[in-house]
């Protein structure tokens, strides 16, 4: 397990379950749709399985899925790039005007945004979303009060999640580096993979993510042991995926930052 150096330089955050959209909603009803408008039916937790990755090799991913692509070739026949091409000219529309609806910032995101900036941290962003999508969320982030400086999309890369280009790209960007001084922040394995393969600090968000997949109301309401064991069916994934260290969501980052720092 990796403990950050002094000082931490950057920190790079994705995006839906992380920063944004507590419970990573935004893309699951899409995905769910999308296959129902040509065929076939998929349940949330089939949509949610490969979350993190860019939203193509998602829906690749949904199809290797042993019932889910009987499903499709009973109806379409053999799966080919031409099947993913179908699903994601569906899909593609159809998140463009979600993400949107879902964009309203995880509590506490703001404040560790501002500590972040107060002690000269840089912050930049990836991301499975392509920019068109970007392109309908950042306006509401920016009503919030957070204009990134730094967005890399999905379709931006020649290869997305889990490789480390996104990062490397954020570091050109930021003009910040090495790898090993910068900390990755993400809810899903894909992406958590993303700064393991950069060479990262990585820390996995448990409670605002794809594995909880619960709103902010719904934790709020449930018992110390029932947020316990969601804590920790997540944390478990997470950690099984790379994360150095686990938080609840973002808003506990500077904690565990100083906590490094105290450490190291």
């Amino acid at each position: 397990m990796k403990s950050a150096p002094l000082p931490v330089k950057a920190v790079i955050f994705d995006w839906a379950g992380t920063l944004i959209d507590f419970g990573s909603f935004a893309p699951m009803g899409v995905f769910v749709e999308t296959f129902a408008e040509l065929g076939v039916e998929v349940s949330i937790e089939e949509a949610r399985a490969p979350m993190g990755l860019p939203k193509r090799a998602h829906i690749a991913k949904m199809l290797e899925n042993e019932r889910i692509g009987r499903a499709w070739e009973g109806l379409h026949g053999a799966i080919d790039e031409t099947s993913i091409d179908r699903i994601y000219s569906v899909f593609l529309p159809k998140n463009e005007m979600v993400a949107a609806r879902y964009a309203t910032m995880v509590p506490g995101a703001l404040a560790t945004l501002d500590w972040l900036k107060a002690n000269n941290i840089a912050v930049a962003t990836t991301t499975g979303y392509t920019r068109s999508v970007m392109n309908h969320v950042l306006p509401e982030v920016e009503k919030q009060g957070f204009i990134p400086d730094v967005v890399v999309c999905s379709d931006e890369l020649i290869e997305g999640r889990p490789g480390p280009l996104g990062i490397y790209k954020s570091m050109v960007e930021l003009g910040v580096y090495p790898p090993a001084a910068i900390i990755k922040v993400d809810d899903t394995e894909a992406g958590l993979a993303e700064g393991v393969s950069a060479g990262c600090i990585t820390v996995g968000v448990t409670l605002s993510g794809n594995h909880a997949g619960k709103t902010a109301m719904e934790i709020a309401s449930m018992t110390p042991d029932g947020i316990n064991q969601i804590r920790a069916d997540a944390g478990e994934k997470l950690s099984k995926a790379g994360a150095d260290h686990l938080i609840d969501t973002v808003a506990d980052l500077p904690q565990l930052i100083a906590r490094l720092a105290k450490s190291g």
